[in-house]
């Protein structure tokens, strides 16, 4: 007999072959019914897979949304692919996982999927759930699923499974009986039958192209995405999100507001524009005040440094994938032979700052009385992210960093880092936004010993708690495998104006580099110690954070951090002459203004700078001209008003000065 512990510490004994789906039966009808799978000593499973000995058992419904979320959009993978298979009997399958918002599943079609098909696949899918076909998991051998996928013309999946591991337990899971019945290798777990999930809170979104295995190398396959959800008025929640999303889309409202481009040429690299840039200019200037009252000493370092650096700090070999190496010799300038010789030695563009500023605190000797000693760097990196991953301000090849590193002493790091908790949620809270926190524990590939990583992990657990900041309202979470190679570290995560949430700040407890790098103080002992290097970023990188920006606040940005802040806008040409004394009182007192003097209607002009998201638009006619007044509109408000031109000048400051200086 098995003994079966549940959550409230009472145990029941069963027989070898009972199921979780058995004890909610037992329990009774209700939760036989809303039982959906389970969890077994911590994992999730089928509620229909039988108990393998003694385990902790906890039922899973779908009240624990982001299970059964997890398992419905597996199952809904899963249901793509039977359907596409009914329809279209030539296709071969390979893998389809579930996604933060859906999921998708590659194909290797006769001919690509376009958008075209998706109805039809739809239509199939519900009449796959209609069907409820019972989703049953077996285990084969590995040749068994060789043989197998062979024998269909599967070859993607044939590939796979002859490389898999000879001890390995594979599975598959088999929907539908007999002869009809349809196949696909899978790690589960899935829900019993197809007809638990909701047919109608699935929906097919688009189509692209993918390689098989991410390598361009490979063949290119169809890839179908969709959205799913446990009911309708989540997916109609969901797709509403999606429509206000693509209205705010930065890449969109970027080339509306003449803010930004992005071409071929660089790929992943950003052209800023002249109102761009202003937006870039302004965050800097914010955040150089932030770190100067906080204590912070601003640094520069290279952009290329040499490989042998990178190699003692470690991330030649464990980041080398997602840097730009170049050699370090003149290139060949013949017509033949190769560019570059085989002798050769490599240096790399710099896809982080750290090794830089440690190498900065190693010049000349350090006390203890010297720490915590707090260097910034607005730090311009590289990293060689795939095309395919890039995506306008968001995922970029070249960023800036608002990067600093926090050299201290054990006793200090709790102190630090509750420190830097207070500014980060003063300046995001300057932005506008609610934030939660989130502690990213050690990953499975790592630097450094385990007492290391308890020391690190449990100091930014207790700084955050000493902040009062490790509750619900917070969001207070931790996230097992998510840290650094060589560090834990908190995550701020924002939510912004259509409740979609980024992660952007951080603060790393790092005791591996300044060990590879020979980092040291003096201590009042005279002794040399190593101190402790807490990795530390606010915006995350300025490219990323004005993209959030825009879509935030949906292009119409503070007036503080607005490109132009104010334009001028003549009814008549008589205005003329008073509109540019206008714009000259306003640029005397700091606005940036600009004046639209073209012969076009006026309410041409409203629409236009409306577009442009200006947030203030002064209009002026011979009236307003000989009263020395302007109607002022206000971008996103309806009407007018009738103000003194002291009055506007006044009310502009006022909501042109940046938050931290009112």
């Amino acid at each position: 007999m098995f003994r079966i512990t549940l959550p409230d510490g009472s145990v029941r004994e069963v027989a070898p072959g009972t199921t979780p789906a058995d004890i909610a039966a037992a329990i009774g009808p209700g939760l036989a019914k809303a039982a959906i799978a389970a969890r077994v000593d911590g994992e999730l499973r089928d509620i229909g897979r039988p108990f393998e000995g003694d385990s902790q058992l906890a039922l899973v419904t779908s009240k624990d949304e982001k299970d059964a979320l997890e398992l419905a959009r597996h199952d809904y993978a899963h249901i793509l692919a039977e359907a596409v298979q009914k329809l279209f009997p030539r296709t071969q399958i390979t893998f389809g996982p579930s996604t933060d918002d859906g999921f998708y599943y590659d194909f290797a079609p006769e001919r690509p999927f376009t958008e075209e098909d998706l109805p039809a696949i739809e239509a199939e899918m519900r009449r796959i759930i209609a069907a409820n076909e019972p989703l049953v998991r077996e285990v084969w051998s590995r040749q068994q699923l060789i043989e197998r996928w062979r024998a269909q013309g599967e070859t993607f999946k044939a590939e796979w499974a002859a490389e898999l591991p000879e001890g390995e337990e594979l599975t598959v899971y088999r929907a539908g009986k007999g002869e009809d019945a349809w196949l696909d290798m899978c790690r589960g777990p899935h829900l019993a039958s197809t007809g638990k999930v909701d047919p109608n809170a699935f929906k097919l979104t688009r189509v692209s192209g993918a390689y098989w295995r991410g390598d361009q190398k490979n063949a290119m396959l169809s890839r179908i995405y969709g959205t799913g959800w446990l009911n309708k008025k989540q997916l109609d929640e969901h797709l509403h999100r999606l429509e206000e999303a693509a209205k705010r889309d930065h890449r969109k409202l970027g080339a509306e507001m003449d803010l930004f481009h992005l071409q071929a040429e660089a790929h992943g690299s950003v052209f800023w524009h002249p109102h761009g840039f202003t937006i870039w200019r302004q965050l800097e200037a914010y955040m150089r005040r932030a770190i100067d009252d906080a204590g912070y000493q601003e640094v520069k370092t290279p952009q290329v440094m040499d490989a042998r650096q990178w190699e003692q700090s470690g991330h030649w070999g464990k980041y080398r994938e997602n840097m730009f190496v170049i050699p370090d010799e003149v290139p060949n300038v013949d017509d033949e032979g190769p560019i570059v010789s085989d002798d050769a030695q490599w240096m790399a563009l710099k896809p982080m700052n750290c090794p830089a500023h440690v190498l900065i605190f190693r010049q000349g000797i350090k006390s203890y009385r010297d720490l915590p000693l707090r260097l910034y760097e607005n730090g311009c990196c590289h990293r060689n992210e795939p095309h395919g991953a890039l995506h306008g301000l968001m995922r970029v090849r070249q960023f800036t960093q608002d990067d600093a590193h926090i050299f201290c002493r054990e006793d200090q790091i709790v102190e630090e880092v509750q420190a830097f908790c207070r500014l980060a949620d003063r300046i995001y809270r300057d932005f506008g936004f609610t934030y939660s926190i989130k502690l990213a524990l050690r990953p499975e590939k790592r630097f450094g010993t385990e007492e290391m990583w308890d020391k690190a992990e449990a100091e930014l657990r207790d700084a955050v708690v000493r902040a009062g900041l490790a509750t619900e309202e917070y969001g207070w979470e931790e996230l097992p495998g998510e840290g650094a190679f060589y560090a834990p570290k908190l995550e701020w995560h924002l939510t912004d104006a259509i409740g979609r949430t980024w992660q952007v700040g951080t603060i790393q407890s790092d005791r591996v580099l300044p060990e590879r790098l020979d980092a040291s103080y003096v201590g009042e002992d005279g002794e040399r110690h190593r101190p402790v290097m807490l990795h530390r970023a606010i915006f995350g990188s300025y490219e990323r954070f004005i993209g959030i920006l825009i879509e935030h606040f949906a292009g119409r940005l503070p007036t503080w951090l607005a490109p132009t802040q104010a334009v001028v806008a003549t009814i008549v040409s008589d205005a003329d002459d008073y509109a540019r004394q206008a714009a000259d009182r306003l640029r005397a007192a700091g606005i940036r203004v600009e004046t639209d003097l073209r012969n076009e209607k006026i309410n041409y002009k409203v629409r236009e700078h409306s577009v442009a998201k200006v947030p203030h638009l002064l209009v002026v006619g011979k009236r307003e001209a000989e009263e020395g007044t302007v109607a002022l509109r206000v971008l996103g408000s309806q009407g007018q008003q009738m103000l003194t031109l002291d009055e506007v000048v006044a009310k502009l400051v006022e909501e042109a000065t940046p938050p931290d200086l009112r």
